[in-house]
Order: structure tokens, then sequence, then C-alpha cells
């Protein structure tokens, strides 16, 4: 005798009544799953409740315990509304089971595929290039790589470091703008989607871009500092006279007859030592020493600018290196135009480029390369990844890679002019070496030797305002990208918590960046600077 089912089993839970009752091209939930083209899903439900004659009544009983067939039957559960093989699968005969997860994967895939259409995007494809671009050119291409290649064999250092820009630099760079522009997500969740145990690489990055915030944006005050002081009719390290000099201060420039000796100091080098850094007011390396209060006002206004500029994301930073990426291009070519004119500009240019082959077979100088390119390119702080996720999903990433970095190395060879001209100049006026002017590295390149040449330049005072400008601008760009690489990755992997605050977020972010920096600030920490840059100095002369 056969059990006959009653009207409530007879009835397919995905019926045509169900169906029916959704209305055109709107969702339909049928069994628990989003469907969201009814015309499809009544197809698939009457396939599966037809019955085989060698299924028999058996076969027809289980399609109707269930409405499916008593095979499993995949739930798509990847996020998207896609399905994937072996994932989400469960038996057919379980009709809790796949209704309850089912909806679980129907409603992620809704909500991460909302959050994808809501996220923020560029207003423009030239917000992201020149923001790109302001991350990628900073202040090392302006001392460092000039430094590097007449180091490194002049001219001949072009091609090792074209070399290490093709097979090392460009790579990096462009895989990192398609990851962050395919997975539109930070440096934390991109990680934990590749592999969930190198999540802890995303946060690794954080910390890593919040370290350089804290000693980067101390740069950017001195020269803050310097552009203050620059609005003078004469520029404060071009003489002897002023309180913070010494017996040892000798002016070379002056049209007295001086003489310069072992213990001579230029004004510059003691403005940079004792005025700006005032490493005079440290007892020693043992000794912190206090902090300095016109330091701290310059770096709380770089802070504000950053916090304000950044604040509301890439919809306002978009828009704020619309000058601060453009207007260095600017400067340098002015200052280019003007070392060009100076006297002994000639023999800056021919120190810069002339080649030393034999250079090429020391293993330093690729080693010298491949760290140049890979710090001025900046793959690896999660700041590619960042600015990469605003885009649209089908931006030509590939052209924006090469674009970016050509440009980049492009600054850094053009900077090398700006800076040798200049050395030039002031090797002609010493009546001396290029090689013995051009002793000084990092910072003390362009906050000693190069405001020493402009201090005496005509219009030294208009020359002075627009180079620190520049280097300030140089220095926001990279500030920016690093911050938002850190703000990305964090809002992105907690977006219940922050996606809603970002500004309070963004500002927390901020003052913990300005209390870390207030450690660079101290007296001991400028004697430290002056050592490590003067150990350095020795090294590189002494082998």
């Amino acid at each position: 005798m056969e059990k006959k089912a009653t009207s409530n089993e007879t009835e397919p839970l995905t019926s045509k009544k169900d169906v029916s009752d959704c209305n055109e091209g709107e969702d339909c939930k049928e069994n628990g799953l989003l469907v969201r083209n009814p015309k499809s899903a009544l197809r698939l439900v009457e396939d599966g409740n037809k019955v085989h004659p060698s299924q028999g009544d058996k076969g027809e009983a289980a399609q109707i315990s269930n409405g499916y067939s008593g095979v499993q039957s995949s739930v798509p559960c990847n996020g998207m509304g896609e399905v994937e093989d072996a994932q989400c699968t469960a038996p057919a005969a379980t009709t809790t089971t796949t209704t309850t997860t089912s909806t679980t994967c129907g409603a992620e895939g809704q909500q991460q595929l909302m959050e994808l259409e809501d996220r923020e995007t560029w207003s423009k494809k030239i917000d992201f290039l020149l923001s790109v671009i302001g991350y990628a050119v900073d202040l090392g291409n302006v001392w460092r790589f000039p430094y590097i290649c007449y180091q490194n064999g002049g001219g001949a250092f072009l091609i090792p470091y074209t070399i290490m820009a093709i097979f090392g630099g460009i790579p990096l760079f462009y895989m990192e703008l398609a990851l962050g522009q395919y997975h539109r997500n930070g440096c934390i969740s991109i990680w934990r989607k590749i592999c969930p145990i190198f999540k802890g690489i995303g946060f690794a990055i954080c910390i890593i871009d919040l370290y350089v915030a804290s000693y980067y944006n101390t740069i950017m005050a001195w020269a803050f500092y310097y552009l203050v002081s620059s609005f003078t009719a004469e520029l404060p390290w071009t003489s002897c006279t002023n309180a913070w000099n010494t017996g040892n201060c000798t002016n070379y420039f002056s049209k007295d007859n001086v003489s310069w000796s072992l213990h001579s100091i230029s004004p510059a080098e003691e403005f940079y030592t004792r005025q700006v850094l005032q490493v005079h007011r440290s007892n020693g390396l043992d000794d912190l020493g206090g902090i300095s209060w016109q330091l701290t006002l310059c770096l709380l206004l770089i802070f504000t600018i950053v916090y304000f500029s950044i604040w509301k994301g890439v919809k306002t930073s978009g828009k704020v290196v619309w000058v601060t990426a453009t207007f260095p291009y600017i400067i340098l070519f002015i200052l280019l135009v003007r070392g060009a004119t100076l006297p002994g500009a000639w023999r800056g240019v021919l120190y810069y480029l002339k080649p030393d082959w034999q250079k090429l077979l020391a293993t330093e100088v690729w080693v010298d390369a491949a760290a140049q390119i890979f710090f001025s390119l900046g793959p690896g702080f999660g700041v590619l990844l960042a600015y990469a996720s605003y885009n649209k999903f089908h931006n030509n990433c590939y052209q924006d890679a090469l674009v970016t970095s050509t440009v980049n190395c492009v600054t850094s060879f053009v900077s090398g002019f700006v800076i040798f001209t200049v050395l030039g100049y002031m090797a002609e006026m010493r009546n001396e070496d290029v090689s013995e002017v051009a002793k000084d590295t990092g910072p003390s390149l362009l906050f000693i030797t190069y405001a020493e040449a402009i201090a005496n330049m005509p219009a030294s005072t208009f020359f002075a305002i627009i180079f620190f400008l520049m280097l300030l601008t140089l220095g926001l760009d990279s500030t920016f990208a690093g911050l938002e690489g850190v703000i990305t990755g964090v809002l992105d992997e907690f977006p219940h918590v922050w996606s809603k605050r970002r500004e309070l977020f963004v500002l927390g972010l901020t003052i913990v960046c300005f209390l870390g920096s207030l450690a660079t600030l101290t007296f001991e920490m400028g004697c430290k600077m002056i050592l490590l840059q003067f150990s350095k100095t020795l090294m590189c002369y002494t082998s």
C-alpha cells in the first residue's frame, strides 16, 4: 500500500505559484536562494521536478519531499553570487541545512557586491595619475639619485639603473596596481584574500608606513622652517653676524679676502646645525635634551595640512595633488634654467655624467641601482594597492604603470642636472674641484650646499622661497600616500567599525604620527643625524 503525501508535501517549495508571485526584473526568494532572474529560475525548477520513468515511485517521493532531485546541489558561496566547485555543497535531502546555508551565502554575496558598487572612486583618471606620480617622486629623487649616480660611475650608472627598472621596479609597480585594482581592497584585506595566513603582512606594512611618517615629516618641518626664514631681504645663512654663529664661521663668498682652514665652517652649515637642529644644546648622545619648539610648530602645521587633505578620501586628496604634484616640476624647470646660466655649471654637469665604465664591474653599483629604483618607485608600502583600489575595474593599469614609472625615472635624471649645475657653480666660486663640493649627501646637500649656493645668487630670496616650497610639496605628496595606505587598509579590514567614521580615524592617525615625530625633534636626535651622516660620508670617501 503506497503512502500518500499530504497536500503540503506534494507541492514543491519552488512551484510555479511561488515564482509567479515575484515581480518581473526583481529578486525572488526560492528555497532560501536569492534569484535575480525569475524566468531562468522557473526553467531550472521545472527541470528539477521532472520524473524519469526509470525512477519509479521512489524517485518521485524523493523529489516531492524537498522539491529537488535526490542528488547534491551546489550553492553559490563565493561572496559574488557565483558558483564555485566543491564549496558550500549540502545534500538536497536536508532541506533545513540547504536553506540556511544558501540564505547566508546569498546575503554575503549581496552585501559584498553592494560594498564594491558603493566604493569611492577617483573623480578623474588624471587625479589617480598625479597621486601616484606625487607618491613616487619625492625628496629622494632630488638628493639621493644625483649622489648615487656620480658615486657609482656617473653616466655609466644609467645602464644598471635602467636594467633594474625594466626587470625589477616596473614589474613590481605594475603588479601592485593590478592587485589593488582587481581586489579593490587595502593591503590587509588583499593579503587575507590571497592567503589568510599572510594577513600579518598587511599589518606589518601599516606599521612600517607609520614609522616612516614619524621621521619623514620632520624633514618637511625643516623645509618649512627654511621657507619661513627666507622671507627676508637678506637670507640668514649668508653672514656670520648672527647670534648662533661661532668664531669658526667663515664666509668665503664675502668680498673680503678670507682664509679657509680645517676648522672653518660656512654660515649655511652653522644655520643648519646650530639654529635649526640646535645640536649644541645637547650634552652628548646619551642626553636626549629638549624639543625645539620652533620645529614643533612647523610640524604641527604640516600635519594640519595633511589631515585636511586626506580626511575625506581620494575625492579631496585627488584635488590637492593638482598643486602638490605639478608645482615641483615648474620649480625644477626654473632652477634648471637658472643653474645652467651660472658660471662653472658645465663643470658640475661633466662631473655628473662622465662615465666610469670600470664601476660596472663592481657588485655594489648594481646593488645601489636596485635599491634606488625600489625606493624611488615605492612598491611594497601598500600605497599603490590603496590608490589602485579606487580605480574602476576595467582601468588600463598597465599603461598607468609605464607612464608613472617613466615620469619618475626621468624626474630623477633631470634633478641631477638641477643639483650639479649648482655644485659646479659652488666649485667655481670656491676654486675647488667638484668632488670636494659634492661631499655633502642626503639632507645636508639640500639644506647646506644648495641653500648656500642660492644665498649667493642674484634674487636669492625668490629662489630660496620657491626651492623650499618645492621640497615641501614633494614631501606632502608622499605623506598623503603613506597615510592613505594605512587608512584604506584599516577601513577595508574593519568596515563595520570605521567605514562611517573616517574623519575620526584619520584625526587619530595624524595625532599618533605627530606624537611619534616629536622624538625626532630633540636636540640629541639632531646630533645623531649629523654623526650618522658624517660616518656615511667618511666610509664613502675612504673606501
